[in-house]
């Protein structure tokens, strides 16, 4: 993939699944349509890849955690077009809380799903976007108003989003 995404090829995506299917077939070409593509075309991929590892902008998957550390380095990569899209995307999926709740609803009544899966994939993604803050503050406090914006908003989102506790 380049010297960007160096550490794409070490992620097992082909064990691993989003709300469309097999990570393996989307996610790695996606990243590499928004660190290589026009900025068309890396737009499109953002969006694309936000079905896949955040549906609906609120729900997440297996293979959105794996998929974040990535999103910030294309965030932080000077030649990337679509940096306000990959933060709004690293928002929702900080916000993301769609299991959590649902278990919270179920918990104690007799037909009580086992969310402990769903769950445990929440907590790993937004730990994983609360661990690219230094990046995220970097691109907060650049004078290009079209980074500092939108990564000024993902700090008031991981402010109000504190990482969901341990089980």
């Amino acid at each position: 993939m380049g010297s960007l995404l160096r550490g794409v090829s070490g992620v097992r995506w082909g064990e691993l699944r989003y709300a469309t299917g097999a990570a393996a077939g989307g996610v790695p070409p996606l990243l590499s349509r928004i660190a290589y593509g026009d900025e068309s075309t890396a737009r499109i991929a953002v969006d694309d890849l936000g079905d896949a590892i955040c549906a609906l902008g609120f729900v997440v998957g297996e293979a959105t955690a794996p998929t974040v550390p990535f999103l910030l380095e294309l965030a932080g990569s000077p030649h990337v077009a679509c940096k306000a899209e990959l933060l709004d995307l690293l928002g929702n999926i900080c916000r993301a809380d769609q299991w959590h709740s649902a278990a919270a609803a179920t918990r104690g009544r007799e037909d009580h799903a086992d969310y402990r899966r769903q769950t445990g994939w929440e907590t790993a993604a937004r730990a994983a976007v609360h661990a690219g803050r230094p990046a995220v503050e970097g691109l907060a406090s650049s004078v290009r108003p079209e980074e500092a914006a939108p990564a000024r908003k993902l700090l008031l989102t991981m402010d109000s989003t504190p990482p969901f506790p341990e089980p």
